[in-house]
């Protein structure tokens, strides 16, 4: 335990949300035939107590570094002044969070109280508050330190995409305050496109096997190293010799070693039964494409920018709340078409809706959800779509927001 608690507290280092020393530093607690923590801190008072509250084995705790504490206090200050909820409308939030609650106080029976409906919980105290100082996240987990992980991850993950997509459209509606206007402007030094050149893939043709596999490995840990992902979530594939090798539901991209399924094109095994729950899709998106290579990842402008509707067109839509998977129009970011869908089959599962994309780009953003990318031959051309991609919609999302607010 002492080596997984250390392990996902350098994960939240490496993914930014945190830092090696300072109040940012992540506080993670993991009982196995006795509680340990990753380091010593006031907190673990508190927090001992939610352990014997609840069911659990793992607490992660933390104070997230800018810009998620910045956003994150904002948009708990606003929840606190209505229901106590943040109620983000990302494909993760829908599916796995439901909604972030907020509670005032560093206390115990708050904490056990929420984190017996939900994975999460976000203290944001008073700014006055001379004994704890906020925001923080506390996520629980049942079997890992890891489950802590990824509801963090999530949770600042999620925060971002609300307050840029809220943002967009209270410009476009009229309706921003000054206290968004001086946010948002005190975030743009932490946003930039990103800059890292192109890494290097292994060649294609793949001549066996095995280099499938370690180029499937590749892929994935560079992709959760560049950011196109949301803690490690997303999914990989690869077409070779009649097999479709895909990495596994729930793994991680940047430890796919044993997390990879074949799983042959003709269903003669029963070995996509523990494959990404995008399975389908992929499957559908190589038999109409003919590519070879498939990368989904979830940049944040991308997944930002496919929610963006124009207020006007909103107010009118008769689906509201289930726009993420009837929306009825052909929308676009330069060229790369916007789609709706929820993950798995049924008639309006991402099977059917992603693939007749593919085949007329080599990429499409599934609403609120994500970025697929398709290679030919190779991870390579995957992956520099997607940077491609989630940089043009960076660009573009700061460009509308210079000419509404000139407006």
């Amino acid at each position: 335990m002492e080596q997984l608690v250390n392990k996902y507290s350098d994960k939240l280092v490496q993914a930014k949300l945190g830092d090696d020393f300072g109040p940012s530093q992540p506080l993670i607690g993991g009982l196995d035939d006795i509680l340990v923590w990753n380091r010593k801190a006031d907190e673990t008072r508190v927090l001992e107590n939610v352990f014997k509250g609840l069911n659990i084995n793992s607490l992660v705790f933390l104070r997230p570094k800018e810009p998620y504490s910045s956003l994150i206090r904002f948009l708990a200050e606003n929840a606190l002044n209505s229901n106590g909820l943040i109620q983000p409308k990302d494909c993760e939030t829908r599916t796995f969070l439901h909604d972030l609650p907020v509670i005032n106080e560093f206390c115990a029976n708050q904490i056990i109280q929420v984190l017996k409906k939900r994975k999460s919980v976000i203290i944001a105290p008073e700014k006055n508050n001379k004994t704890f100082k906020g925001p923080a996240i506390i996520a629980q987990g049942t079997v890992s330190p890891e489950q802590g992980f990824v509801t963090i991850s999530s949770v600042c993950f999620a925060s971002f995409i609300k307050f840029f997509t809220d943002y967009l459209e209270a410009l476009q509606k009229g309706l921003t305050t000054a206290d968004e206007h001086h946010l948002f402007d005190s975030m743009i030094p932490f946003l930039e496109p990103i800059q890292k050149a192109l890494p290097k893939f292994i060649p294609s043709p793949f001549p066996n096997e095995e280099i499938v596999y370690s180029a499937i490995i590749e892929a994935g840990k560079k992709t959760v190293e560049y950011g196109l992902v949301d803690s490690y979530f997303g999914n990989i594939s690869y077409f070779w010799n009649g097999t479709l090798y895909i990495s596994q539901t729930g793994s991680s991209l940047d430890e796919l070693s044993g997390c990879i399924d074949p799983v042959p094109m003709d269903g003669s095994t029963s070995a996509g039964l523990t494959a990404s729950s995008e399975l389908s899709a992929h499957l559908e998106t190589i038999s109409r494409t003919r590519c070879k290579a498939i990368l989904h990842g979830h940049p944040k402008f991308s997944v930002i920018l496919s929610m963006d509707c124009d207020p006007v067109e909103k107010a009118a839509c008769n689906f509201k709340e289930q726009c993420h998977i009837k929306c009825p129009k052909k929308r676009f970011v330069d060229g790369t078409p916007i789609v709706p869908g929820e993950v798995g089959t049924g008639p309006l599962g991402l099977c059917n809706t992603l693939p007749p994309a593919l085949t007329q780009a080599n990429a499409a953003i599934v609403y609120g959800h994500g970025l697929f990318t398709i290679g030919k031959n190779n991870f390579s051309e995957a992956f520099q779509t997607m940077l491609e991609i989630e940089n043009l919609c960076y660009s573009t999302y700061f460009k509308k927001v210079r000419l509404l607010r000139k407006n």
